[in-house]
């Protein structure tokens, strides 16, 4: 893996220099959170797998129970909070997803109308 370079460039002032430092810091840190979020999100489906497995098999009521996914359910909104912990309350649907559903229905409109 390439590491980033933090060092000082030619003819670089301090002020630039620790501003380059900091945006260094905060995305190695949003990377993190990001990274963390992916274990997680892993660590779900494996365990979650495992546990609705074992309880179907083992199980006497039967597999479309509650019980047999009520870890996953409320895993899953812990999971979901730290979803939107990481990437935000609109990572579904940013400003760039707008703009291109909006230009979509317009080149729609303009076709339909031609």
């Amino acid at each position: 893996m390439k590491k980033y370079n933090i060092e000082p460039y030619e003819n670089e002032s301090s002020q630039q220099y620790f501003k380059r430092e900091e945006a260094y810091i905060r995305a190695k840190k949003k990377v993190e959170k990001i990274v963390g979020f992916y274990w997680h999100l892993a660590s779900y489906v494996i365990v979650n797998i495992f546990i609705i497995v074992m309880i179907a098999r083992h199980s006497g009521e039967g597999f479309w129970s509650f019980g047999t996914f009520s870890t996953a359910f409320f895993w899953g909104i812990g999971l979901a909070f730290h979803a939107i912990g990481v990437f935000g309350k609109n990572f579904l649907f940013k400003k760039e997803w707008e703009e291109r559903k909006i230009a979509e229905y317009m080149e729609k409109d303009r076709k339909r109308w031609e």
